[in-house]
C-alpha cells in the first residue's frame, strides 16, 4: 500500500513520526512538506525521505487565497503520479482535494476550529478526526458532514507524547540559574491577526536573572532576536526537538501553538501568553489544570512562578488517551482504502 502524508508544519514530524516508523515496515510512505518554520529542518534531523512541494504564502490572507490553489495544482501533479492507496493529513487544506481529484481517500485532522481554509478541506475529505471535546456541531458552519466526523480521544499531543516520552533522559544537569524557553508569536498564521514582537519588554525584564532559550517561528524572528538589546539570550538557530528541550526547562512561555501545549502535557510549567482568541483544544487544557493563560504577563510574575513552581510527572490521563487517539488514526488511515 502507499501512503501519502502531507506535513505542512513543524509541529507535524513528532506527531506522524512513530506512525511514519510503524507504517514504513508494511507499506510504502510518501512524505511532502513545505517550507514553514522549522518543518525541513526537523524532516532532516529525523532522517525522513520527503518532496519539497511548493511555498508558504506568509501572513497576508490575498497572497494565501492565491497561493492555494497553486500549491493544489504543485502537489496534484506530484501526487498524481505516485498512484498511493490512502493520504492522511494534520491540517494540511491543500490534501483532501488533491486526494480527491487523484481518486484516493483522505482523513484530514484538525484542532484548529478557527482556520478558515478547513471548509474546503472538510467538503472534500473522506474522514474527519477532531479531539472529543470538539462537537460536531461547531464544525457544521465549516461545512464538515457530521457522518464524516471521527472524535479522538484527548488533545492532539498525546497522539505522539506517550510514545516520546519513553525516549526521555531520566536526570537532568544541576543549573546555577533558572532556564525558561520562550515561544514567540506566529507571525505567518493566518489565524493570528494581533500585535508582533509583543513579548520584548518580558524578555528584555528577565534576561539577566535566568537563562533564556528564545524559539524563533522562522528566520524573519531569529534576525530580531539577535539585535544588540537581546544579548544574552541564547537564540536558537536549529530546529530543537521536544525531547531537547523538556529535560531542561523550568519554565515554558509561549504564544500559541502546539509546542506551548506539548510542554504543559509532558509536566512542565507553562504560561500561554497568546493574544488572539483562545482555541477549544487551550480551553480544555487551562480547564484540566495543565497550564495557564495570561497575555499581560510581567517578569515580575515570572520570577514569583519560578520560585512556587516545579515539574510535575507528565499528564497521565492525555497520554494514556494519547496512546488510543493513536491506534483509532492509524487504524481509520489503513482501514479508509478502496477496496
Amino acid at each position: 500500500m502507499r501512503i501519502w502524508i502531507e506535513l505542512t508544519n513543524s509541529p507535524h514530524i513528532n506527531m506522524f513520526g512513530a506512525m511514519i516508523h510503524e507504517l514504513e515496515k508494511e507499506h510504502e510512505v510518501i512524505i511532502t512538506c513545505r517550507p514553514l518554520a522549522n518543518t525541513i529542518e526537523l524532516l532532516d534531523l529525523h532522517g525522513f525521505k520527503y518532496e519539497v512541494v511548493g511555498e508558504h504564502y506568509g501572513g497576508n490572507f490575498w497572497t494565501k487565497l492565491v497561493g492555494y490553489p497553486i500549491r493544489v495544482w504543485q502537489l496534484y501533479k506530484y501526487i498524481s503520479k505516485q498512484k498511493v492507496d490512502v493520504a492522511v493529513a494534520q491540517c494540511s487544506y491543500h490534501l483532501p482535494i488533491v486526494a480527491w481529484f487523484c481518486g484516493a481517500p483522505s482523513v484530514y485532522l484538525n484542532d484548529n476550529e478557527h482556520a478558515v481554509a478547513n471548509s474546503a478541506a472538510y467538503l472534500f475529505a473522506d474522514v474527519i478526526m477532531v479531539p472529543e471535546f470538539l462537537p460536531s456541531e461547531r464544525l457544521k458552519y465549516q461545512l464538515a458532514n457530521p457522518k464524516k466526523i471521527v472524535h479522538y480521544p484527548g488533545v492532539k499531543e498525546g497522539i505522539f507524547l506517550w510514545e516520546l516520552e519513553q525516549r526521555l533522559p531520566a536526570k537532568t544537569e544541576k543549573k546555577e540559574r533558572k532556564k525558561i524557553y520562550i515561544r514567540t508569536e506566529p507571525w505567518t498564521a493566518h489565524y493570528y491577526k494581533k500585535s508582533q514582537n509583543f513579548m520584548d519588554d518580558l524578555i528584555l525584564g528577565l534576561k539577566d536573572k535566568v537563562d533564556i532559550v528564545l524559539l524563533p517561528r522562522g528566520k524573519d524572528q531569529a534576525i530580531h532576536y539577535q539585535d544588540k538589546k537581546f544579548d544574552g539570550i541564547q537564540v536558537a538557530t536549529t530546529a530543537l526537538d521536544i525531547v531537547d528541550i523538556v529535560p531542561h526547562c523550568d519554565l515554558f512561555i509561549g504564544a500559541g501553538g502546539t509546542m506551548t501545549r506539548e510542554m504543559a502535557v509532558m509536566g512542565v510549567p507553562t504560561i500561554s501568553v497568546y493574544q488572539a482568541e483562545l482555541l477549544d483544544v487551550d480551553r480544555h487544557l487551562i480547564e484540566v489544570g495543565a497550564y495557564v493563560h495570561q497575555p499581560d504577563l510581567t517578569a515580575d510574575q515570572v520570577l514569583q512562578l519560578l520560585e512556587s513552581s516545579a515539574k510535575q510527572p507528565a499528564n497521565r490521563s492525555l497520554l494514556e488517551k494519547g496512546k488510543t487517539a493513536y491506534d483509532l488514526i492509524k487504524n481509520t488511515v489503513l482501514n479508509s482504502v478502496k477496496k
